[in-house]
């Protein structure tokens, strides 16, 4: 990106649009080398703008114009201009008709946004700014339009032709062709907008609403796919049922559309009534999805479907607040599979992934506010911090208000901006209006980048039973924030004595196991009387808050919690406490040869208690993830990390080994496979102590996983044992594993996320020489650098999630990273910029891996034609921390 610097995006210089859509008409005449498309814009000036001389300006990109006209009269090339992927006419009436013809190429978007062709069909993916390379239109969210969407196509390889809305008309023509009309009543921004056609089969079911409207629900697929589609049909109709009754929203179309795509940058797209699906978030089939793929599904389901209400019929006013509907929808479709699963698992999970990757992006190169301040790229701010990070945002205005009133809260936001395009502010200030509440200084978690870090100490006076918490709370510098103000910051504690849980109350209120205490000060103090011997704190129960924490805990102090504790969430939190010390002991070499005493009581304990939930004790099994460990550490040595928890896994597989195999025994397989809590669990539990048994390698292991993987009846267990024996085994190939890859490859090698699975198990092989592999499988057959699935699969779990690999010390993984960035960002930037994150804390780095990891990024910054989604990523990372 040499020659033009991409443009900064301010919200500062955020403007209302100067004129508004009421309608769009369209018109899709869909071919293999070209499609022609019509547009039929009603304009009219926007009321709230003053400046009654503008002239037009609308986005397109890609475009060939064949035509353009006002109220019938075809301009000619003197009365407009088109460039910079603008259209500019000078001079417009007051309220007008804009029509247009252009032409477009969807067979070669190999971006895939906006209008393009996957294996054959054509689809659309519109957000965030993808409209603009279908037609000319304002391409932003604040510009709500009612669209009517004719599409004609050959009846021969499209027999359906879908877009939003309702179908109203269909037609047949004489050469061949057809069409069909679809108009949505409820006026929606651009990036909402949908069209697939192609040779689809569906499964169609319906739903009655609460008010007794009968919606016809139907999942589109290729005819191969057609018995993958049950459970996520089902987890639609869950959905529906659930944000009836725990949010009073009703569906209000009348059929709701699902379309399976192969070739798709995201998880799935809410455009209004006909969702867009990456194949690996809809299909599902035990032979090829695992549990974590099956409850990936239902998530997401319900993620896309909660977004008719929180997101489309009220949306966002500009992209810096996406958080606005994605925060608020991940904190809906946590809350649902919560109720509909393992809560205390869930939540673990969730905060599993803060902590490994939210954190790091907040203390990264990348760093910004949940509401972000400025981008050169929007497609860079899909991120954690504004998905995850904004979810717990919303969850803490639960915790603050209560949950009765946050529900208030979410009404009156509904109602109040129902068919607008809002703001952050409006859906905090709706919170407020419900509660009562100032909410004034929680806005700083909106616009305050970074990490806070809460450090707590107590102290006990035994005369007179009183209780002191001393709470102090900092956030670190982020680019261009080097100064934080204290946050409101609420703490769910509970008191954990030698017997259990003590009833205490503060500040004069009900005594009870456990409260909400409110930080708003850089420090603050909380004392709590009659309490009769010294406690425990349980801190930030339930993660509370999206924060750093630390406490001088002794061991007792922390086998009391695991113990005691009442909170599923504390108790594997304090595990997590006791095994970080032990592994950052062992990665500073002060470990001992065997594995750590007090964790390996701990789990013995564990692994003995039959009563235990199994989906608990399987989470709480697993060491403290790698990138959370360097996230911990003042540089981040990745081998040194790698080494030293797998030495502590080995030590306890050593120790525990009776007592692993009596587990994975006790739990084999007694009935039906089915996705439900027990079932899960039950084979996480069991599949733990295999990947724990595995790190042996000796005969009896390693048979245990072959006869698994022969065994099987789903691909959980399958997959299980493949992973068993490609990563975990010390040498693989005493176990077998090259003839068990071959065979998976044979099973699976016509199902495409099966095969996805098959190149990330061997992608995340723990060597440094499996480079040399995936480098091999880059020639394989069925790998494509087009798809983005293959990518991930392949790719990005190499950089991701293999230590040894990625990081070598001769830097080969680097780059590696950096040539297939080069080769893979002129056809899709916004993959391409995604994978280049394992790159931008390279600064974190221990000096050796930092100076490889900084030349692979200045060497893709001194490309010709870098994009701008590549540019961004690059040039923060390089830049100076502070200038």
């Amino acid at each position: 990106m040499k020659d033009a610097q991409p443009r900064v995006t301010r919200l500062s210089e955020y403007r209302p649009p100067d004129f508004l859509v009421d309608t769009v008409e369209l018109r899709f005449e869909l071919g293999d080398t070209s499609t022609l498309v019509r547009s039929r814009l009603a304009l009219r000036r926007n009321p709230a703008v003053d400046n009654l001389d503008a002239g037009l300006q609308l986005n397109g990109q890609g475009l060939v114009l064949e035509s353009l006209s006002i109220d019938g009269r075809r301009l000619q090339p003197g009365e407009f201009r088109h460039e910079d992927d603008l259209l500019r006419i000078a001079s417009v009436p007051a309220q007008f008709v804009l029509e247009s013809e252009v032409r477009i190429e969807p067979h070669k978007n190999t971006a895939l946004e906006g209008l393009y062709r996957s294996r054959g069909m054509f689809c659309t993916q519109c957000e965030p700014e993808g409209f603009r390379r279908i037609t000319f239109f304002p391409d932003r969210p604040d510009v709500l339009a009612r669209f009517t969407t004719e599409i004609v196509a050959p009846r021969e390889g499209f027999p359906v032709l879908l877009s939003n809305g309702n179908e109203t008309a269909r037609g047949e023509l004489p050469d061949g062709r057809h069409w069909v009309r679809w108009e949505d009543p409820f006026p929606k921004p651009s990036y909402l907008f949908a069209l697939v056609a192609g040779d689809l089969a569906s499964l169609d079911d319906s739903f009655v609403t609460r008010s007794g409207r009968e919606v016809a629900l139907r999942i589109f697929v290729e005819a191969k796919d057609l018995d993958k589609c049950a459970f996520g049909m089902e987890a639609l109709k869950q959905s529906m049922r659930w944000d009836e009754e725990v949010y009073g929203r009703e569906y209000d179309l009348d059929i709701f559309m699902i379309v399976a795509v192969d070739d798709f940058n995201m998880g799935a797209m809410e455009n209004k009534g006909l969702n867009v699906f990456n194949t690996s978030c809809v299909l599902a089939h035990q032979d090829i999805t695992t549990d974590a793929g099956f409850l990936r599904i239902a998530g997401i389901v319900a993620h896309e479907y909660f977004h008719n209400w929180s997101g489309n019929r009220v949306t966002c006013r500009d992209w810096f607040q996406l958080s606005l509907k994605e925060g608020f929808t991940v904190f809906r479709d946590a809350q649902f599979s919560a109720d509909t699963g393992a809560s205390v698992v869930r939540r673990i999970e969730n905060v599993a992934l803060l902590r490994t990757a939210q954190f790091a992006e907040d203390g990264g190169p990348m760093a910004h506010p949940v509401r972000p301040d400025s981008y050169l790229e929007i497609n860079n701010f899909y991120t954690l911090t504004v998905y995850e990070k904004g979810a717990e945002l919303v969850r803490m205005i639960r915790e603050l208000i209560g949950a009765d009133t946050f529900r208030r809260g979410s009404d009156l936001y509904f109602e109040r901006h129902d068919g607008q395009a809002v703001t952050t502010e409006d859906f905090v200030r709706a919170m407020e209006d419900a509660s009562g509440r100032d909410l004034g200084q929680f806005r700083l978690w909106y616009t305050q980048a970074g990490t806070p870090h809460l450090a707590f100490r107590d102290d006990y006076d035994p005369s007179t039973g009183s209780y002191r918490l001393h709470v102090s709370q900092s956030c670190p510098p982020t680019p261009g924030q080097p100064y934080k103000a204290p946050m409101h910051i609420p703490v769910r504690l509970g008191l954990v004595g030698s017997a259990g849980e003590i009833s205490f109350a503060s500040g004069g209120g009900v005594p009870a196991t456990e409260q909400v205490l409110e930080l708003t000060q850089a420090e603050s103090t909380f004392v709590f009387h009659g309490i009769p011997e010294r406690p425990v704190p349980s801190l930030l129960r339930g993660f509370s808050a999206p924060v750093k924490s630390s406490f001088d805990y002794s061991s007792s102090d922390l086998e009391r919690l695991m113990r005691l504790d009442s909170d599923g969430f504390a108790r594997w939190d304090a595990g997590q406490t006791l095994a970080l010390r032990v592994l950052q002991a062992r990665v500073a070499g002060q470990g001992a040869a065997g594995a750590d005493a007090g964790l390996e009581g701990a789990f013995r304990a564990l692994l003995r208690d039959e009563a235990a939930d199994p989906a608990t004790v399987a989470q709480m099994l697993v060491l403290p993830a790698e990138t959370y460990l360097g996230e911990l550490a003042e540089l981040i040595d990745p081998l040194a990390i790698h080494a030293a928890r797998q030495a502590e896994r080995r030590a306890l597989a050593a120790s525990l080994r009776s007592e692993l195999l009596a587990c994975y025994r006790r739990l084999a397989p007694d009935a039906d496979y089915r996705v439900d809590p027990d079932q899960v669990g039950r084979r996480s539990l069991r599949n733990a102590c295999l990947h724990y048994l595995s790190l042996l390698g000796d005969d009896e292991c390693r048979a245990l996983a072959r006869e698994q993987y022969l065994t099987a009846v789903n691909m959980t267990d399958r997959l299980a044992a493949l992973t068993a024996l490609v990563q975990g085994d010390p040498d693989p190939a005493a176990g077998g594993a090259p003839a068990i890859l071959r065979d998976f490859e044979q099973r699976w090698r016509k199902e495409a996320l099966a095969l996805n699975l098959w190149f990330s198990v061997q992608a995340q092989r723990p060597h440094a020489d499996t480079l040399d592999d995936v480098r091999a499988l880059l020639s394989h057959p069925d790998f494509e650098l087009r798809n983005p699935n293959r990518v991930r699969a392949l790719i990005g779990a190499f950089c991701s999630a293999n230590a040894p690999g990625f990081h070598r010390v001769d830097g080969a993984g680097y780059r590696f990273l950096g040539e297939q960035v080069a080769l893979l960002d002129p056809m899709n930037p916004q993959v391409a910029a995604r994978l280049l994150a394992p790159l931008t804390r390279w600064r974190r780095h221990a000096p050796l891996h930092a100076e490889a990891m900084r030349s692979t990024l200045e060497s893709l910054r001194d490309l010709p034609a870098l994009s701008p989604d590549c540019f961004e990523v690059v040039s923060k990372s390089l830049a100076v921390p502070g200038a």
